[in-house]
């Protein structure tokens, strides 16, 4: 079978870092309408990737042949649209006739919208594209499919090239499998070249260094332009992983083996207290700052420094969408105090479920089996100005992934290839991070200390523990 993304990036040879070819709409679903295993890809993907020429094209068949006709309602998070409706929708329409509807919720809402479509009766969706810290809640309240069995008999799937930090993350709760891994997040700090040139600064390795550059910038740009921009709205998409980057960053955790917070550890308050130092010194006014208004600042200029997916490094080097093209670079996020390991928090992330209450659970099955294959998941993450990162070995490994991504890829793979810190995602996950925020909100706000709204944080959690 040809692919429905003819002239897709797996077309590209492999070469080293250079400027991002731009992948059109035109490029990306001009062509075939049926769908293609990885042997006419060539080089650009691991030998361990083989199998998938193999699993992709039988992907590919068994969805032709019982997706026909047959229109699928995905519920996801805002920024997946334009990949799933632009990208996703049209070739999945091309090769097997069913068609893709894509409702899009506001992320603070995502995990209760999806649970209520289930518990009200609605059923109005099919696919869930979940934030995995919700698995348990969704799990607990019924709303996703257990896919363990299903799993199993997919002999195709190629599990094996799932990456390991997130496979289990995302999908396994309490010994079963409730979806496949759709989207790899994690954050890198980027800074832009020319401020940081300009005040004769390095990209920084510690949250001193950090906060040292930020107020220089910030004292000497006169609100021309700040030292950084702290996502602050206390929402877990935003404020949570600002706090959970310094949090790891110092060398802490969230829980310990057993589950219990440890929210009032020396790590947890030195990462209450750099967010509350570094406020003056930010694009202001932090609480008030969410993903669209930072990621602004940063890309037009107004912002030296960013905490944020690796997304980013493509948006940043596209002329249509940033003023600071060969202007920025991107390093790890800073270490803290006596800590000297990296680890990679694993900042949201996405899996992709059926939803108990569809009527169309085979198609939608054999939806979420082929956008998560590795033919399609390299047209998704090379996309400009794409939300989706990569969820495979043979993604983050491919020569056409950095080519999308050349300055940061070498971070992206260390970070998704090294140890992590997975967010809770037990049923009380997210109300225990909610209420985690509001504390640490009054905290940067200047009604409480850190150690306040930590002390706070931790009984709240400590009350959700089973008895």
């Amino acid at each position: 079978m040809s692919s429905p993304h003819s002239n897709s990036p797996a077309d590209a040879t492999p070469q080293g870092p250079g400027p991002a070819r731009t992948w059109t709409r035109r490029r990306l679903l001009h062509g075939a309408a049926a769908f293609a295993g990885l042997a006419a890809f060539g080089p650009t993907l691991p030998a361990y990737a083989d199998d998938e020429s193999i699993s992709t094209q039988a992907a590919g068949a068994k969805a032709k042949a019982i997706a026909a006709g047959v229109t699928l309602k995905v519920l996801v998070n805002t920024p997946h649209v334009p990949i799933l409706t632009k990208v996703v929708a049209p070739a999945w329409e091309k090769m097997t006739g069913g068609k893709l509807d894509v409702t899009a919720v506001a992320y603070d809402q995502l995990t209760d919208k999806q649970i209520a479509d289930v518990q009200s009766g609605a059923g109005e969706f099919d696919l869930f594209d979940y934030f995995y810290y919700g698995l348990g809640s969704l799990v607990d309240a019924g709303a996703l499919l257990d896919m363990t069995d299903w799993i199993a008999r997919q002999k195709d799937l190629n599990t094996r090239d799932f990456l390991p930090s997130i496979y289990d993350t995302y999908t396994l709760y309490k010994g079963r499998r409730y979806g496949l891994p759709y989207d790899g997040d994690q954050h890198l700090l980027y800074y832009n070249t020319e401020i940081f040139d300009k005040y004769a600064l390095e990209p920084p390795t510690t949250w001193d260094e950090y906060y040292a550059a930020a107020k220089k910038i910030t004292q000497a740009g006169g609100g021309k332009y700040y030292g950084a921009v702290v996502q602050g709205q206390p929402q877990a998409l935003i404020l949570g992983c600002a706090f959970i980057n310094r949090l790891v960053g110092y060398g802490g955790t969230l829980v310990d083996h057993s589950g219990k917070p440890t929210l009032t550890s020396d790590a947890a308050v030195a990462a209450a207290q750099q967010l509350i130092d570094i406020n003056p010194y930010a694009l202001p006014t932090p609480l008030t700052v969410g993903l669209d208004s930072s990621n602004a600042a940063f890309l037009s200029g107004e912002a030296a420094m960013i905490e944020t997916w690796t997304g980013m490094a493509q948006r940043a080097a596209d002329p249509a969408l940033s003023k600071i093209v060969g202007k920025w670079g991107a390093v790890a996020l800073p270490l803290g105090g006596s800590n000297t390991r990296h680890r990679t928090p694993l900042n949201t992330g996405y899996g992709l479920g059926v939803s108990t209450a569809s009527s169309h659970q085979a198609e939608a099955l054999a939806f979420a089996k082929w956008v998560t294959s590795t033919s399609e998941m390299l047209v998704q993450t090379t996309a400009p100005d794409s939300a989706i990162d990569p969820n495979r070995k043979s993604i983050l490994h491919s020569s056409a992934y950095a080519q999308a991504t050349p300055v940061a890829v070498n971070l992206i793979r260390a970070g998704l290839d090294g140890p992590t810190m997975p967010w809770p995602k037990d049923p009380n996950a997210p109300r225990n991070l909610q209420a985690l925020l509001d504390q640490l909100a009054l905290a940067i706000e200047g009604k409480q200390s850190a150690e306040t709204a930590l002390k706070n944080a931790q009984a709240s959690w400590e009350r959700s523990l089973p008895s």
